[in-house]
């Protein structure tokens, strides 16, 4: 959609740079007289200007991206090299502890032909740390009758005796969605490099009453149950609603259906990739589908629709082969989201190395299809992430895996500020395009909150949209402008705003993109979401926000609402942006700690000599 600028955001900000001069002068900073009541529109620059290629965000050097596919960590020991036709020889503790030699392995959905979707293979990138990445060639090429219209998503699963093992979607030439398997071809190679595929390949053909064969793809990672068979769930439309498909096999070859679905809704037609895995409330670490389940866990039913990734927390029924989810929507409206921003396909797997789950997802560019050609690119993955449940087992958190701090380098603090209404701080001295930050606001009269409306959570951007950075509330909004212009046509807002609902208070935060750039044609909505807070025993929200030029990545609440974002602001070409904190409610906020650091590029996808 084309950006529209009106004439009063110039004034809001005038008024808030003649805000940031009296907050200077109350806390001895001499203030810079600027003002830009009618500034002038800078000429946009063009959007294949490598400074928007991201500089610690995973993408390839040129072309398309999308899904990470089957992620994992696997471990050398001594292998056999074993007949990839049948592997018979597995057993309940089938995925050992998926570390091989130190090495990371990211799959993912790639175009080696050009910058938009077409001719999808599987990309092959391996790492030591999550950060910095080797690109190896293609894992899964086009080949064979049942993946020739495509290799599309998939899974990995270490079998008994640390085999890895991929099932992944193909289009046959009937452009039927089939599922086939691979092994590697040389266990003693640590990067894994080559791929041999079963000659029983597709294992699992479309075949059954209801079952619509070309919305049959993005098969899990495998687990065994009680009964010493293993299962993998596949997104699928089943008599016109969407299902996870249950699978079982004996020898992760030989597969059959089960009779009913691991779990279906009428209130979609189809899910992608579906992922499905245990957590323990309030514990931050990990747990394997191998290993024993221990009591009081809970599984996680992830699905990818409505352009975003959204979670049910439940119960596996270990008797009926089922997972029941804790509680049932009709409204798919009001399904939790994994990310309220641009967010989709994302895939998780069990980090044995640190004893953690991590989940990573797909950002897609949010300009145009010329401009992404134009570019010779498009698409990233956001950073990994840790995700646990939270002590009520009411909702999934995230946070950017600890590697990412690695990357830190002129830290800025500042501690115990105020912030009364209207005051606007500037965070300097960090490169404000390539920044992590970290903000605690600590609140006061809470009380005060303005009512919490339930319509609201039907439509989440509607309401960041409506009660935007301009408007004043009791408690917020507050929280951080970034990727600002000099003369602030161009800023990404960052906020948050307290309601009070019954006994407990409900924090919107927003990621508005609206005025993010000059550029005609971008999508530049303003996402948001809400959650529910103990204000009463926390009294301070955080705010971490991971700012890499042409990606803003923001984490609230502890992890509670995240949000990434795509801008392509022109002052990153012509000049250089700024940042800010700010507070706009009637309410003061204080802040007890502000860190912000300037971010070193990592080595992203370099070829290996």
């Amino acid at each position: 959609m084309s950006l529209v600028l009106r004439p009063w955001v110039f004034l809001l900000f005038h008024v808030l740079l003649s805000y940031e001069s009296n907050f200077q002068r109350r806390n001895g900073v001499e203030a810079t007289k600027r003002v830009f009541l009618y500034p002038q529109s800078p000429k946009v620059s063009s959007i294949v200007s490598n400074k928007y290629r991201t500089a610690y965000h995973f993408q390839p050097p040129q072309n398309w991206i999308n899904d990470p596919n089957g992620m994992y960590l696997s471990q050398t020991t001594n292998f056999q090299i074993y007949n990839v036709e049948v592997a018979k020889d597995v057993s309940p503790n089938f995925s050992g502890p998926m570390y091989y030699n130190g090495i990371y392995h990211q799959f993912y959905q790639y175009n080696p032909n050009g910058a938009i979707w077409g001719d999808i293979v599987w990309g092959h990138s391996v790492s030591r740390d999550l950060i910095n990445w080797i690109r190896l060639e293609p894992a899964i090429e086009r080949t064979t009758p049942s993946d020739i219209n495509g290799c599309w998503t998939g899974s990995a699963t270490i079998l008994n005796g640390d085999k890895p093992a991929i099932i992944y979607t193909g289009a046959d030439p009937d452009k039927r969605q089939v599922q086939n398997i691979v092994f590697p071809k040389n266990l003693s190679d640590p990067y894994l490099r080559e791929w041999i595929k079963s000659d029983k390949n597709p294992l699992i053909e479309p075949v059954g009453p209801g079952l619509n064969s070309s919305q049959f793809r993005d098969p899990t990672t495998g687990w065994i149950g009680p009964d010493g068979l293993w299962r993998i769930a596949i997104g699928a439309e089943l008599n016109g609603y969407s299902a996870a498909l249950l699978y079982k096999s004996e020898d992760f070859v030989n597969w059959t259906r089960v009779d009913h679905p691991l779990y279906s809704s009428n209130a979609s037609t189809m899910w992608e990739c579906p992922d499905f895995f245990a957590v323990l409330p309030g514990k931050n670490s990990g747990l394997d589908m191998s290993a024993a389940i221990p009591s009081g866990a809970k599984h996680v039913l992830k699905m990818s629709l409505d352009n975003c990734d959204k979670y049910m927390i439940g119960v596996y029924d270990l008797k009926s082969d089922t997972f029941v989810p804790d509680t049932v929507l009709d409204d798919r409206r009001l399904w939790s989201k994994i990310d309220y921003g641009n967010y989709y396909a994302s895939k998780s797997f069990f980090d044995s190395k640190k004893g953690r789950r991590i989940i990573w997802g797909w950002t897609n560019e949010t300009d145009s299809t010329s401009d992404d050609v134009a570019k010779g690119w498009a698409g990233i993955h956001a950073i990994p992430r840790s995700i646990w449940l939270d002590s009520n087992s009411k909702q999934l958190l995230q946070w950017p895996v600890e590697e990412i701090e690695s990357l830190r380098r002129n830290e800025v603090s500042h501690q115990d500020m105020e912030l009364k209404n209207g005051d606007l701080f500037e965070i300097k001295d960090i490169d404000t395009s390539q920044a992590d930050v970290e903000i605690d606001f600590e609140l006061s009269a809470i009380d005060t909150a303005d009512p919490f409306e339930p319509a609201w959570l039907l439509d989440t951007e509607k309401r960041c949209r409506e009660a935007d950075a301009t408007v004043a509330s009791s408690v917020g909004p507050f929280g951080l402008v970034v990727l600002v212009s000099n003369n602030m046509e161009e800023h990404t807002t960052l906020h948050f705003r307290v309601y009070k609902s019954q006994q407990k208070y409900m924090i919107l935060m927003c990621s508005d993109l609206r005025r993010s750039s000059l550029r005609p044609g971008l999508y530049t909505p303003a996402y948001g979401g809400f959650f529910e807070f103990d204000l009463e025993k926390e009294n301070k929200i955080s705010l971490r926000t991971l700012i890499d030029r042409s990606a803003v990545e923001s984490f609230g609440g502890g992890g509670r609402v995240c949000i990434i974002a795509r801008v392509y602001p022109a002052a990153l070409i012509d000049g250089g942006t700024r940042m800010y904190v700010f507070n706009n409610g009637t309410s003061s906020v204080k802040i007890p700690q502000l860190k912000a650091w300037s971010m070193r590029r990592a080595q992203v996808n370099v070829k290996k000599g």
